[in-house]
């Protein structure tokens, strides 16, 4: 893909870039004397970990006390609500699965410190026009590979029973929260994310970009267990994923509804625009 010589320059800005994040995380954690004993693939590890939590947790506090009981009521029904004891079932199954998560985000960053992928370190490197198709087409991939990869965990009986089942357990309005977004088998949740580092290998795309989206999983999954739909055709709202935890069947889409569409496994949601979403 590129000249040798600027293989090497790329390899070393890449290093530099996940040293870089590793010491504006782990220096607020560590003494440097620590860090610095620490192989630089552990601290990387170390460093998701943190920051993985950190996106599924605080958001997810900070979202659920404003749903929940600051404008109770006001987004969801009393009776939809979510007990307290499904919240805590919720995270204790996605901080179980949190190191293997964050292991999977630290071997794709490996992967393209050691000049594998097709990442590029700078837009600047190939000018905005190409960044924003090379963006279009990652997402595309994404969007493609997230709801094959989804609606496989359902059609094979034996993964849906040994991985995606743990997340099906919560299959009904009163049992979803945005911390249900990450409480996957983590094996499944792997899977799901893997479309990520198939396109790392098939299309050009910025590393801070390909880092930024996988971080955004962990809020995009939030708002996608929310049961709050936001009504922005064609993105997938909680409205269309509430109505997956309830039929199995509909709904396997990512960000948007539009794979849902064309391959005939969408179902839209009944909306009384004045009231919280009600699934019929």
């Amino acid at each position: 893909m590129w000249d040798s010589s600027l293989e090497d320059e790329y390899r070393a800005l890449f290093l530099k870039e996940t040293t870089f994040y590793n010491d504006v995380i782990l220096s607020t954690f560590l003494p440097s004397e620590v860090q610095v004993k620490i192989p630089h693939f552990l601290q990387a590890w170390i460093r998701n970990f943190i920051s993985g939590s950190i996106v599924y947790l605080v958001p997810g506090l900070v979202w659920s006390f404003i749903i929940y009981y600051w404008s109770r009521n006001l987004y969801i029904p009393k009776d939809c609500v979510p007990s307290m004891k499904s919240m805590q079932l919720q995270i204790y199954v996605a901080m179980k699965a949190m190191p293997w998560y964050t292991l999977y985000l630290t071997l794709n960053e490996f992967v393209v410190e050691n000049g594998w992928t097709k990442c590029f370190p700078r837009i600047s490197d190939v000018g905005w026009p190409f960044y924003l198709v090379s963006l279009f087409s990652y997402l595309s991939i994404i969007e493609f590979g997230v709801y094959w990869m989804h609606r496989a965990l359902h059609d094979i009986k034996p993964l849906y029973k040994l991985l995606h089942s743990t997340h099906h357990i919560y299959n009904k309005q009163s049992t979803l929260s945005p911390f249900a977004g990450l409480a996957f088998h983590p094996l499944d949740g792997i899977l799901q994310a893997f479309p990520h580092t198939i396109s790392l290998f098939t299309i050009p795309i910025q590393f801070r970009t390909h880092v930024a989206l996988l971080f955004l999983e962990g809020l995009w999954t939030a708002n996608l267990h929310d049961s709050i739909h936001g009504k922005i055709w064609p993105v997938m709202g909680a409205g269309y994923h509430t109505i997956h935890h309830t039929t199995y069947r509909h709904n396997y889409g990512h960000y948007t509804v539009l794979m849902d569409w064309v391959f005939g496994t969408l179902r839209n949601p009944t909306l009384d625009d004045d009231e919280p979403i009600k699934i019929s």
